[in-house]
């Protein structure tokens, strides 16, 4: 199941900013497009703490099943321990904002 780890709403340069909510850290986050980007495995976009820099990248996505657009994110920072923490940006029931976006824990075993 999945589980929001905070909120971000679209800004009007193409990136996002929020907040990242979890047990031990929340923080304000910018999710800004990676202008540099040069090839596929670079990010679409980069992710900054509002307090201790770059903490992951988001990849845009299509659905298998569904065709949507989405952005898949991965945190990596010493605050998330050891492994990486990967989320998705999508709509949750009930909000009928489309610029308001979950950021869905997408854990991987």
């Amino acid at each position: 199941m999945a589980q929001s780890l905070g909120t971000v709403t679209k800004r009007e340069t193409g990136g996002f900013e929020g907040t990242l909510a979890m047990m031990t850290l929340t923080t304000r986050i910018t999710i800004v497009p990676n202008d540099a980007k040069e090839n596929d495995r670079q990010p679409d976009f980069r992710i900054y703490a509002a307090r201790g820099g770059e903490i992951g990248g988001g990849w845009n996505r299509v659905g298998k099943n569904s065709g949507k657009a989405y952005v898949s994110l991965t945190f990596a920072h010493p605050a998330f321990g050891p492994a990486k923490l990967f989320a998705n940006l999508a709509r949750t029931a009930g909000q009928d904002n489309d610029n308001v976006l979950a950021i869905l824990w997408n854990p991987h075993n």
